[in-house]
């Protein structure tokens, strides 16, 4: 995990504007999420079964987030590296899975991979917290 230094750490705002401002700059809402905890993610990297994230989470300040007048505070945001098993999976559950066509998604097998040339990566993650930034610094509040 590589921590980025930003801004955006503090900042505040409303969760419904900032969720649609996120999305139209290719960063998803996490579905992995409390009511009163969530986080961004942008995907800046994808080969294989190797993913790396710019996650930037909040906290909840007033309300819940299955309602987007929900008011938030972002934390320190993070580049992450998640690996998977991109063959089959041959557990208990396969079984299930072939009989029944329900899946799930597998768990990660490294949920914080080795990240090489950090410095690459901690800059593509400033870069993207910039631009997000620079389309809303009116919505955003100290």
């Amino acid at each position: 995990m590589i921590k980025l230094n930003s801004v955006i750490k503090g900042k505040r705002a409303h969760f419904g504007i900032v969720r649609k401002m996120f999305l139209s700059h290719g960063c998803s809402f996490c579905s992995n999420f409390e009511y009163d905890q969530g986080k961004f993610d942008a995907v800046l990297w994808r080969e294989g079964g190797e993913t790396i994230y710019l996650r930037i989470p909040f906290n909840v300040l007033d309300g819940a987030l299955d309602h987007s007048n929900a008011y938030i505070e972002f934390g320190t945001p993070y580049v992450i590296k998640h690996v998977v098993n991109t063959g089959l999976d041959y557990d208990e559950n396969s079984l299930l899975t072939a009989t029944t066509g329900l899946s799930q998604f597998q768990e990660p097998l490294d949920k914080d991979g080795f990240i090489r040339d950090k410095s690459r990566w901690e800059k593509a993650g400033e870069e993207t917290v910039e631009q997000v930034l620079n389309s809303m610094n009116n919505l955003l509040s100290s």
